[in-house]
């Protein structure tokens, strides 16, 4: 197999990334766009030692599912994977991606209940991050650091698209300069968008502290037909991929949006971490407490906490609520949202989960229920380790990747745990990923 050589092959399986992968004598080919059960022409773009990437280019047996993107940027844009088949085929690739992760990969023998939909796969989050360069405002493309000019993401809030025109006109008008990377120079770096109940939330993230005529780009915005809650610039002046600088200041409005999930009310500052898909979010949340299954005299380890969502969520069930976040912002939150929602039964620590917990033991804080919400590359060992050493009844492990979800049973069943009941809940829909939640119960050895 040479590049530039075109193939006909059958797509047998797909990747984490939901990419096509076919085989040419047991060699495979990595296709993107290309689904599951098709046969298709590809034009071979990259040969390496174990594998090959292939451009579609045409689908000759097509599956039944497929289906004419929506997205008008789906063939450019890296934001999502799944506009060109129907929901129901999407939904089954996320329930096999959990399923051979966990029982594949991880060995884990348990039940994994039919994945639970979202009931509208278009504009469904809440928070939006557009890269600003002087070639255009949207959405990186997939694998490349060049961003797709955009002004509608269909599964963005629908605010987003007023919002960025408006931020457009305003910078033309004004001379107000995007970020060059490669010469480190101009002013507007990012835009974050993030909306609640209490309206939406604009984030302007610049290499400067100073932002002219920002006056006028608050006149504009306040001229919408959107009730706008606050703006915020965050300043991040070093040249490096990373977003957000460590500086934040309230240029108008309010510093925190509102938003609930049930009955709980939280406020959220910029920076930090809120579930996207707020329907969604009620769904795992619900698993969660029907797993949790309090009486009203269990302590409860939230790691992971975040501004204190879940823990809140559970509160009005258990007798304590202890939750540990490193993000020092979002533990401000959280200790502001149980105000907020008059929750006395629940504290919350800031440093790594990790450090924490072997901490609170110290303290005597045993745990009778653990919950872990870690971030895409799973839990640290020490952990988990200090986790399964209090000899805690139940842990329930919520999960946005089920590699990491998989690793981190396994170590849980070598050591003592029993893996009950997975569900996962499709948190992020025309996305590859998927989030699930999990229950494991200690077992006497």
């Amino acid at each position: 197999m040479k590049k530039n050589e075109v193939y006909e092959i059958d797509i047998t399986g797909t990747t984490d990334d939901g990419d096509g992968v076919g085989r040419i004598d047991d060699f495979p080919i990595f296709v993107s766009g290309a689904l599951l059960g098709e046969r298709v022409r590809v034009h071979i773009l990259k040969v390496l030692k174990k594998y090959a990437f292939g451009k579609l280019i045409e689908v000759i047996n097509p599956i039944e599912q497929r289906a004419e993107p929506e997205c008008k940027y789906f063939s450019k844009c890296g934001g999502c994977t799944f506009w060109n088949c129907d929901y129901e085929h999407e939904l089954s690739y996320k329930q096999k991606k959990v399923e051979d992760c966990l029982i594949r990969l991880g060995g884990i023998q348990t039940q994994i209940e039919k994945i639970r939909g979202c009931v509208d796969y278009k504009h469904y989050r809440n928070k939006a991050q557009f890269p600003v360069t002087p070639y255009g405002i949207g959405i990186y493309a997939r694998n490349s650091h060049n961003v797709v000019d955009m002004n509608n993401c269909l599964i963005q809030d629908k605010v987003c698209r007023q919002i960025l025109e408006c931020i457009r006109m305003w910078m033309e008008k004004n001379d107000i300069s995007a970020y060059d990377e490669v010469t480190d120079t101009g002013v507007i770096r990012h835009i974050y968008i993030r909306s609640g109940d209490s309206g939406v939330q604009i984030c302007l993230v610049t290499r400067t502290k100073k932002i002219y005529k920002i006056e006028k780009l608050i006149a504009d915005l306040k001229k919408l037909d959107i009730r706008i809650s606050g703006v915020v610039q965050n300043i991040n002046a070093k040249q490096t991929n990373v977003v957000l600088g460590d500086e934040t200041k309230l240029i108008y409005g309010e510093k925190f949006l509102e938003d609930s999930i049930g009955d709980i009310k939280f406020k959220i500052s910029p920076l930090s971490f809120y579930q996207v898909n707020k329907k969604q979010t009620k769904v795992l949340y619900d698993i969660a407490k029907e797993f949790a299954d309090l009486g009203g005299n269990e302590t409860v380890w939230d790691l992971y906490c975040g501004a204190g969502t879940i823990g809140l969520y559970l509160a009005d069930k258990a007798k304590r609520i202890i939750g540990v976040e490193v993000v020092e912002d979002a533990v401000k939150n959280a200790r502001e949202n149980a105000k907020l929602n008059d929750i006395t039964n629940a504290e919350f620590y800031c440093g790594s989960a990790e450090k924490t917990a072997p901490k609170l033991l110290e303290k005597g804080l045993k745990p009778d229920i653990v919950i872990l919400d870690p971030p895409r590359k799973g839990c640290a060992e020490l952990l988990i380790r200090t986790v399964v050493e209090t000899n805690v009844e139940k842990v329930i492990y919520i999960s946005c990747k089920p590699s990491t979800l998989a690793r981190d049973l396994k170590y849980f069943e070598q050591h003592g745990y029993k893996t009950i009941k997975a569900v996962p809940v499709d948190m992020f829909p025309r996305t590859p990923h998927v989030e699930c939640v999990v229950l494991m119960s200690r077992i006497e050895k």
